[in-house]
């Protein structure tokens, strides 16, 4: 997070330079050191022994086994099988993935139309019947009338009932 002060980065990069090369694309730094392939066997050599001789005699570069070569290229063509293998499982998988995806959405919005179809249904019912218990009631209003008429009636004929014994 702390930047260093101007003259530190250009010792730091000096010091880089006299190794190998240094590039800068804006936040990306890349450095090639100089003789990688000579810094690469010193790397590689036993503690103690000389350099020259971990370098092969003064550059020569050792030969290679072709068994060794020919199992590196066997098993990268296995490797490359594999991960063509891999890529075609998660194409598959992704394809189904997918389509299951699709298919959930189509169910979700297959099942909002018919819940507003069923609401809008469900509304429209509830008025008809509403208009029908209206109606009723307007036809029911002459009912108390009437029934007191029939309380009177019954009345009178009890009365008639009562002179007649």
């Amino acid at each position: 997070g702390r930047q260093l002060p101007e003259g530190r980065r250009a010792t730091l990069a000096s010091a880089l330079e006299l190794e190998g090369t240094v590039l800068r694309e804006g936040r990306l730094t890349q450095f090639v050191a100089n003789n990688l392939e000579r810094r690469i066997r010193l790397s590689g050599a036993p503690r103690g022994e000389p350099p020259a001789a971990a370098a092969g005699g003064g550059g020569s570069i050792p030969t290679i086994d072709p068994g060794a070569l020919q199992d590196v290229v066997a098993l990268a063509g296995q490797v490359a099988a594999q991960v063509d293998e891999l890529l075609r499982n998660v194409h598959c998988g992704l394809q189904a993935l997918t389509a299951l995806s699709v298919g959930c959405i189509q169910t979700y919005r297959d099942a909002v139309e018919s819940l507003g179809e069923a609401a809008d249904l469900s509304i429209r019912a509830m008025y008809a019947l509403v208009a029908r218990c209206e109606e009723l009631d307007r036809a029911m209003q002459p009912v108390p009338a009437l029934a007191k008429r029939i309380r009177d009636m019954k009345g009178t004929l009890e009365r008639l009932e009562g002179l007649c014994k």
